[in-house]
């Protein structure tokens, strides 16, 4: 036999030893994978047996049960008490669940530090993604030594709950958080997705309440976004507005299954939804099956919403933009305005996120101020950071934002404090060198409106979102009028009850269980293929051609999304783009010339009252107020502020006996006031600092603070050197 023949007969023998092998691999992958899915349903069939608790991995404690209140919600408030150990607290959604008063802060929270509030999304899941792992906003927040308090809320909704009632519910409880910490400030809360809205209208009803609060991938300006990207925005449009949610409510006996916002999240990406994800799990059975599962109970706890939560949460901020607008009234009283913020905003945004892009962060800042001068006359500061590829979930979800995005978010929550008054981005860049303290330095730099502006292509898309608007609010007046109640009578509780276990998000996990007779020798096999496992090599032939197959199944998926998207998105500006239908429903298209220049005269005015305030303040205080002022000017003379300034800040703060004297509330309160008076003008603010420093000593010891400062980093730039002199000059020492 010659060479070529044995070439042959080896490449053949070859070729089946890798079928074998692929064959006995994936026969046992296949029978892994489905054993993993019949867990998942037998995992979410345990849940809502246990009324499906949080997924959080600490211990807590309920202070506060909204389902009490006077005027009730599904909602309450945990104390945080740590990593769960092995005592099983439980957990139920019924109405006669335990709630155990405790005062006091957390095990290891530090006295003097202002405790954390974290919000999680109702948007169709339940509670506690955002502290299912260690490294998450909750184990970050107590690693610093906060004590932390969690919003929960139960599967169902109080009868005729609507969002009024969880906004007084939520106020109710930071007031609890307040009379529990008397000697704090106010506390940080953070809010997630859904949550970060909450937080901003519940921070601007009650500014008195909430400290620093932080928007992890919250939508707040919600027509913003870009031409061909963000698909999601024309879905109210093309289904004629917020009635089709008043039907399916109707359809459930006066509750929205959550259900069917999850599956409208699945929908905006099929090629993971349907194919991904599986695969994901299928190609690393071996190690993925925990992550998977604890993933998927939180997925598929389904939680309910009253028709009257849905109705407001669609017609008046999803299509009606009314948030940002400053038109939303939730009850009695003026309108929701977030120009009320009295403390810090911190922006987390992603261009990854399809589900709460940038713009929808981000724009509501430019909606609601016309300019950063606009920001530093109401003495406010907005921070934003935004990630350039993560999506929604990962945003409070993935352990490395968690490691650090979030992690240092957290830790400079009281810095962030200490800014002065206008727009930052927040930079996070590696460590300078192996003797830094952390991982990563962090740096504010100032901003302004057209940096906000730079992330979408233009705000003239959106005037079409003013017509669906008016066109959602007559049908929705015509479908309550006409259908609604023929809906209504028609259905019954075991017709509601039959919805609810036929929805397909349902459906695909109750019928993998135990509980199908099926599905059992699946459970049998899968236990002996654990046994005897034969992964396959990544190096065979039939491996690679799975992924390539794969690879290819995503990418059709993902092209023929793109394909609808873009189709949708053609066809909504064909029907609302129509200055026609806008003039037959009455849309206004914008302020007249004279009432802009109204607006602008007004603005004009409020500038001119603000200078003269501040310039009126140039020379007062004493040395407190003098070193402070040459500290600020110090640290922002380069256009940004990192934290070894602010480090150094607070180290001089805590050094000099006539600085430590003041309390926290003071020297914020003398670090906003002369911040402001630099920004009025820097040049008469240093002008009148002999006035402040009539003392040679305090002179000289005021100088040697901002020389520390400059020195922060280790460096000396020609900026701050130039400062340093110019300072010793006006103080009229030795240069």
């Amino acid at each position: 036999m010659d060479a070529a023949a044995v070439n042959t007969m080896s490449s053949a023998f070859d070729l089946f030893a890798h079928a074998s092998e692929y064959v006995v691999d994936t026969s046992q992958r296949s029978l892994l994978f489905w054993d993993v899915l019949r867990k998942r349903g037998n995992n979410y069939l345990d849940h809502l047996e246990k009324g499906q608790p949080p997924v959080l991995i600490f211990d807590y404690e309920i202070i506060c049960d909204a389902r009490t209140f006077d005027q009730p919600a599904n909602y309450a408030l945990a104390q945080i008490r740590g990593k769960r150990g092995s005592e099983d607290r439980g957990f139920t959604g019924g109405a006669d669940r335990r709630v155990r008063a405790v005062d006091g802060t957390g095990d290891q929270a530090e006295p003097n530090r202002r405790p954390i509030v974290i919000i999680d999304p109702r948007a169709g899941h339940g509670p506690g993604i955002g502290g299912s792992k260690e490294a998450s906003e909750i184990g970050h927040a107590l690693a610093n030594g906060h004590c932390v308090y969690f919003v929960l809320f139960f599967t169902e909704p109080m009868e005729g709950q609507t969002l009024a009632d969880v906004k007084n519910a939520e106020i109710l409880f930071l007031e609890e958080v307040a009379r529990r910490h008397p000697g704090s400030l106010r506390p940080v809360v953070i809010g997630n997705c859904q949550g970060g809205w909450a937080t901003a209208i519940v921070a601007a009803e009650r500014p008195d309440l909430a400290g620093p609060i932080v928007l992890n991938g919250a939508p707040l300006s919600y027509w913003s976004g870009v031409g061909g990207t963000n698909p999601m925005r024309y879905k109210g449009g093309l289904l004629g507005g917020v009635w089709i949610n008043d039907l399916v409510s109707d359809l459930g006996g006066g509750h929205f299954d959550g259900a069917n916002l999850v599956m409208s999240m699945e929908g905006l990406n099929p090629g993971n939804t349907f194919w991904s994800k599986q695969y994901n799990l299928y190609k690393n059975v071996d190690t993925e099956e925990q992550r998977f599962l604890d993933f998927e109970t939180w997925w598929g706890g389904f939680f309910l919403m009253t028709k009257e939560e849905i109705h407001t949460i669609v017609a008046d901020l999803f299509i009606g933009n009314r948030l940002a607008n400053g038109q939303l009234k939730l009850d009695d009283g003026p309108p929701i305005d977030l120009k009320r913020f009295s403390d810090p905003v911190v922006v987390f945004a992603s261009s990854g996120d399809n589900i709460t892009p940038p713009q929808q962060a981000l724009n509501w800042i430019p909606m609601v101020y016309k300019s950063v001068d606009e920001i530093k006359t109401r003495g406010q500061v907005i921070v934003y950071i935004v990630h350039p590829t993560i999506g929604h979930l990962g945003i409070f979800v993935a352990s490395s934002i968690a490691g650090k995005e979030q992690k240092e978010i957290i830790g400079s929550v009281e810095m962030i404090n200490f800014l002065a008054p206008g727009l930052y981005e927040m930079e996070i860049i590696a460590a300078p060198s192996k003797e830094w303290l952390n991982d990563y330095k962090v740096k504010f730099t100032e901003r302004t409106i057209d940096d906000i502006l730079a992330y979408d292509d233009g705000v003239e898309d959106e005037k079409a979102f003013e017509l669906v608007a008016s066109i959602s609010e007559r049908n929705s007046a015509l479908y309550g009028t006409w259908v609604s109640p023929l809906v209504r009578a028609m259905v019954n509780p075991l017709f509601v009850e039959w919805m609810l276990e036929m929805h397909p998000m349902r459906l695909q996990r109750s019928l993998i269980t135990d509980r199908n007779p099926l599905m059992r020798p699946v459970k049998d096999a899968a236990e002996y293929v654990r046994r005897t496992r034969r992964p396959v090599s990544e190096e065979n032939p039939f491996v690679q051609v799975e992924r390539a197959v794969s690879d290819m199944v995503v990418t059709s998926l993902d092209w023929g999304q793109s394909l609808s998207d873009l189709t949708q998105e053609k066809v909504f500006h064909l029907i609302y783009d129509n200055p026609a239908l806008a003039w037959l429903y009455g849309v206004d298209r914008g302020p007249t010339p004279e009432e802009e220049k109204a607006t602008q005269k007004a603005e004009a005015q409020e500038r001119r009252r603000d200078r003269k305030m501040w310039l009126d303040r140039l020379e007062e205080g004493g040395y407190p107020e003098g070193a402070i002022r040459m500290i600020i000017a110090m640290a922002s003379v380069d256009g940004s502020v990192d934290e070894a300034e602010m480090a150094m800040g607070n180290r001089i703060v805590k050094a000099s006996w006539r600085l430590k004297r003041l309390t926290a509330r003071e020297l914020h309160k003398v670090v906003k006031e002369q911040s402001r008076i630099l920004q009025t003008d820097f040049k008469k603010a240093l002008e009148a600092l002999p006035v402040l420093l009539t003392e040679k000593k305090d002179r000289e010891k005021a100088v040697k603070l901002a020389n520390d400062i400059a020195l922060a980093d280790h460096t000396i730039n020609a900026k701050e050197a130039a400062l340093l002199t110019q300072m010793k000059k006006i103080l009229e020492l030795p240069a």
